[in-house]
């Protein structure tokens, strides 16, 4: 076995608050150094010397992935007028073919010609990597208008296709942001876009002219550098939002989307710490705010006069609301109760929850319905359950299954159970934990258990079905999701309490979710891992720190683990817009309490587990010099044996590789080590 590289040391101190921090591995952010990109293309050589015991089982496991792919998946079209959309995606493509089929009703689609709209697979023809995000079709549907990135980088290139002669148009638009950046008037005649700065930061927004060649018009742009930039339409379509935010404050501008050339109009200026968004309805704006309700409550105002407001229903701290849906004949809230996802339909001033059978799921309304209607697509799913689609009567909301995403291979959910657990943190704190493995993978006790978490941004961490799962499952894996503050799972609250001066909760509430599983003989310390990504990253490397004697195996994927530097760094992409997350290290409070945590200040010449590192050269949200300074340092000061590894994506960025069945070979590595480590050794066989 050769030996891992070691990365050359060159002082460089950073001195700030009368505190000094050692970061002899700051070289490695000089991308453009040969030396670095050799140290990191030598970090790879020995990934797979490491791997090369493993190749059979990782195929193995990568085939049985492969095996639970359908030979085609079609979404559930959805109605737009005279069209339905979907995307299909055959077994043996790397990307999906989005098309549509002309139709009065969904019962005559199996009699109607497919019209392919974008086969991304000829769009990445000759290319390594692509990224395709928004698509969106002018109101009479003939131009459609795409983003498209082969890099892996944020910045992505708008281009505009004719879906009747198939060819692209003239126009194109570089440096749009990869989401929440694109939409047209209703004429057809105008794209609205926002483009990012040298930060990577959404901040302008434009108005482009079909077929103009001169400059586009600067219609607004966000100065403040802890601000984002971000556009969408309302379900009417009768307004495009123009959403300049925070990560605690927002503020919106409307812009008729039948008035083109109109500047856009201010709903509610900032205020620091009230966060809202808007639609309209009847003539109305429909508020969600937070002002005066942490969880959010439904407001109702004029449009021409928005601070004249009253409730839609009575504000409910036990009910955290998150969106909502004025369809024609129903007006849907979407929200969060009890740690899970909730819908509810508005009944004489009061929400009214639809009700489902599983003890835990996931159900949302489908994106890209129309106002009108007449059946609302939604989507539901549990660990057992696959994706299914409902479609709801907006009257009588009686529930029809419209279809149930396919499994290849056999599957009997009888065969799994899934459950809602709680760890109880050092404060006291419930943390849910969420629970799937096969009926008897407890029987002889403890098992290898993989335990994930994110708890970041306030974004969540719910029960989704996946089959590539399923051949983990299968040999007795217990997959486990702990629900730690910082997501959103328990309400505002819950993201509040692990963010900023709070963030260490984050990282215990895990640390207990995982002292739960080893006390409740769910696991051992020789069979349990833990996984983390991106801001998840940071929380496997702080565990890593903190606790890392609970863990065989820690998988930290694209991990911010710098913490301290990079948010002292604003010539990094998105530094700025983070400090509202994770404090402002200029200021001394924040400076020691980051430092407290930050993964690669506190390593330690003590023992760690076993590690499986990713990055990717690419990547714009969180530099690959982050996880390579991070091992560099492990290297050096760690007193163990165990193996530690590095594999860096050369060719993409935050996201990994593109395509699904790349993805697929990048998770069955990742598994394969993991697996090895944790004495999940039986054979995974194709299904």
């Amino acid at each position: 076995m050769m030996k891992p590289p070691i990365a050359k040391r060159i002082p460089h101190p950073h001195e700030l608050h009368g505190d000094v921090r050692e970061d002899d591995y700051y070289w490695l952010k000089e991308k453009e150094n040969p030396e670095v990109i050799e140290y990191l293309e030598a970090e790879n050589r020995y990934y797979d010397e490491v791997m090369k015991p493993l190749e059979q089982q990782t195929e193995e496991i990568y085939q049985a992935m492969v095996d639970r792919v359908p030979e085609t998946e079609v979404d559930v079209p959805v109605q737009r007028g005279p069209y339905f959309y979907y995307s299909r995606q055959d077994k043996d493509k790397q990307y999906p073919v989005y098309a549509r089929k002309q139709a009065a009703m969904r019962s005559q689609l199996d009699s109607t010609d497919e019209e392919i709209t974008l086969d991304l697979n000829e769009l990445a023809a000759g290319s390594d990597y692509l990224s395709v995000t928004a698509q969106r079709l002018t109101e009479d549907q003939k131009l459609l208008a795409y983003l498209e990135n082969r890099d892996g980088t944020d910045r992505y290139t708008v281009f505009v296709k004719n879906l009747e002669t198939g060819e692209l148009l003239a126009d194109r638009i570089p440096d749009v942001f990869i989401y929440g950046s694109l939409e047209w008037d209703r004429s057809g005649n105008y794209l609205f876009y926002t483009t990012v700065d040298e930060q990577q930061r959404p901040s302008k927004l434009w108005r482009h002219e079909l077929g103009s060649t001169g400059d586009d018009k600067l219609l607004y742009e966000e100065t403040d550098d802890t601000f984002s930039l971000y556009i969408s339409k309302t379900l009417s379509k009768r307004f495009i939002t123009v959403y300049s935010g925070s990560k605690t404050t927002s503020e919106i501008r409307l812009i008729d989307a039948d008035e083109p050339l109109a500047e856009p109009n201010l709903v509610d200026r900032r205020r620091e710490g009230i966060e809202y968004d808007v639609e309209d309805a009847d003539g109305d704006l429909l508020i969600m705010t937070n002002e005066n309700a942490q969880n959010f409550q439904l407001l109702r105002a004029p449009i021409d006069n928005p601070d004249s407001r009253e409730n839609v229903v009575p504000y409910d701290e036990h009910k955290f609301l998150q969106a909502v849906y004025p369809f024609k004949d129903v007006l849907l809230v979407a929200g969060r109760e009890h740690g899970l996802t909730q819908l509810w339909s508005v009944k004489d001033g009061e929400l009214a929850p639809l009700t489902w059978d599983e003890p835990i799921y996931t159900v949302g309304i489908l994106g890209g319905q129309s106002r009108d209607a007449n059946e609302i697509l939604l989507s539901y799913e549990s660990f057992l359950t696959p994706e299914t689609t409902y479609a709801i009567d907006p009257e009588s909301l009686e529930k029809t299954v419209i279809q149930v995403a396919p499994v290849s291979g056999s599957y009997d959910p009888s065969k799994f159970v899934q459950k809602q657990l709680f760890a109880t943190a050092e404060d006291g704190e419930k943390i849910p934990v969420l629970l799937v493995h096969q009926k008897d993978a407890l029987a002889d006790g403890p098992a290898p258990t993989l335990l994930y978490a994110y708890g970041s941004y306030g974004s969540n961490s719910d029960p989704h079905f996946s089959p590539y799962r399923l051949p983990a499952l299968e040999i007795g894996l217990v997959f486990a999701v702990a629900q730690v503050r910082g997501g959103s799972e328990m309400g505002r609250n819950w993201y509040e309490n692990g963010k900023m001066q709070h963030k260490r909760n984050t990282f215990t509430d895990f640390i207990a979710a995982a002292d739960y599983l080893l006390n409740e003989g769910i696991s051992t310390r020789d069979q349990l891992a833990a996984r983390g990504g991106s801001a998840g990253g940071l929380l496997a490397g702080a565990v890593a720190n903190m606790a890392g004697d609970r863990f065989k195996v820690i998988v930290p994927e694209v991990p911010f683990v710098d913490v301290v530097t990079t948010m002292l760094d604003t010539s990094i992409p998105l530094t700025t817009l983070e400090w509202d997350e994770w404090g402002d290290p200029r200021e001394p409070d924040s400076y020691f309490y980051m430092k407290s945590y930050s993964p690669y200040d506190n390593v330690e010449a003590k023992d760690y587990p076993h590690l499986y590192i990713t990055t990717g050269l690419n990547d714009p949200r969180v530099g690959y010099f982050e996880p390579a300074k991070w091992v560099a340092r492990l290297r050096d000061l760690k007193t163990d044996s165990n193996t530690l590894v590095m594999k860096t994506n050369m060719g993409a960025g935050h996201f990994g590789e593109s395509g699904r069945l790349n993805q697929l070979k990048e998770s069955a590595a990742l598994y394969s080590f993991m697996f090895d480590k944790i004495g999940a050794k039986d054979s995974v066989k194709s299904s």
